[in-house]
This record gives C-alpha cells, structure tokens and sequence, in this order.
C-alpha cells in the first residue's frame, strides 16, 4: 500500500487547507485511518481520525472545532479541512491507519502557518 499526501502550503494565520491523501487498500477506504502530524523536534501524533472501527471520529484537543476529517471510499482518498490556522499547527502532516504501521508512513506534505 502507498499513501500519498498533498496540499500542504503556507498559508496566513486565521486561513484554510484541505489536505488530502490516496492509497489503495480496503482499511484506507472503511478502516480507522487519521492524520498525524509532526513539528521539528516533536513527536508525530494524531490529530484526527476515524477510529473504533473505522466509525466513530476523534479530534485533538489542539484542533477540534477547527479540523474535520473526511473521506471518499470510493476514491480511497482522506481529507483534512482545516480552519482557523494559527502558526503552532503549523507541521508535516501524513496519513496512517490508526493505530499506525510503520508500512503506512508516506513523505507528508507540509503545511506553514506563518504571516
């Protein structure tokens, strides 16, 4: 399985993105599946994802009520909206199942929250 990510920019404090990755595999289209992300010298957590069985969403703390996760099954594709950015989001974001497999880790695409 590769897992690719994209849509990671710069963006201004207080703007939007909506990253998104691919990958084939059935647990990428209905398993629990999320976003990590990782600053430089911090580790990489989970910010959002489908988890249980793939069924039921959890959020940060750091960003619930300014992301949503969401997915195209059909397109074996996982989004990422994000709002209101402010500068402490700003990380490589990758997409994993959850809990992650060290076979799942793509390159990340980077997002900058900076004016």
């Amino acid at each position: 399985v590769k897992v690719v990510e994209s849509g990671g920019d710069l963006v201004q404090p207080g703007g939007s993105l909506r990253p998104s990755c691919t990958a084939s595999g059935r647990i990428f289209r209905f398993g629990p599946v999320g976003w990590y992300r990782q600053a430089p010298g911090q580790q990489r957590d989970l910010v959002a994802g489908f988890v249980g069985r793939g069924d039921t969403l959890k959020y940060s703390d750091a960003v619930k009520g300014r992301f949503t996760i969401s997915r195209d099954n059909a397109a074996g594709t996982v989004f990422l909206q994000m709002n209101s950015l402010k500068p402490e989001d700003t990380a490589a974001y990758y997409c994993n199942t959850v809990p992650p497999a060290s076979a799942y880790w793509g390159q990340g695409t980077q997002v900058t929250v900076s004016s």
